[in-house]
């Protein structure tokens, strides 16, 4: 994946550019989730123990600019 100066970026660097794009734009992000099993290590290792985490439904992540908030925040 590149940017759009031709260099590589990450996920990471796409999310950032996103998160600062939406932010301010009354912008909201929904990721749907139907039986979808995470597995969150405890340690590092391969053979580190790990926690399951199970998600099934909706996650809204929403952006607020503080600086440039509408009166109703005030």
């Amino acid at each position: 994946m590149q940017d759009g100066q031709g260099q590589d970026a990450s996920w990471a660097d796409l999310g950032k550019e996103m998160w600062s794009y939406l932010t301010g734009q009354g912008a909201a992000i929904n990721y749907s989730f139907v039986d979808m099993s995470v597995e969150v290590p405890r340690d590092t290792g391969e053979d580190a123990p790990r926690a399951t985490w199970k998600l099934n439904g909706t996650l809204r992540i929403t952006t607020e600019d503080h600086e440039h908030r509408g009166t109703e925040n005030l």
